[in-house]
């Protein structure tokens, strides 16, 4: 019998990225940075992130991890409770 070797990671092909999701979720993100008159180098600075990943977040192409969204509620003094609020509002008005 021969051994099985486990690798780390994903399988092959799987994926964990989901584009609505990830641009609503950037969508609320500038909306609340924006109504607080933030900008985006000072929120990525805030938040112990690179500037240029808050801008990929933000358009929607990069899906960020649970850490990161800590960072960015935090960084924005709100909770992630209405980052996710606002994420599932732009949702819902995509779908409709």
């Amino acid at each position: 019998m021969q051994k099985r070797f486990v690798r780390p990671g994903r399988p092959a092909g799987a994926t964990t990225f989901d584009a609505e999701l990830a641009q609503a979720f950037g969508a609320a993100v500038r909306a609340v940075r924006s109504e607080q008159g933030m900008a985006q180098e000072s929120l990525a600075h805030r938040a112990g992130i690179e500037r240029s990943h808050m801008g990929k977040i933000e358009r929607g192409e990069h899906m960020p991890t649970l850490a990161i969204i800590f960072k960015i509620a935090g960084a924005l003094e709100c909770s992630t409770a209405v980052l996710m609020s606002e994420t599932e509002k732009r949702l819902a008005e995509a779908k409709s």
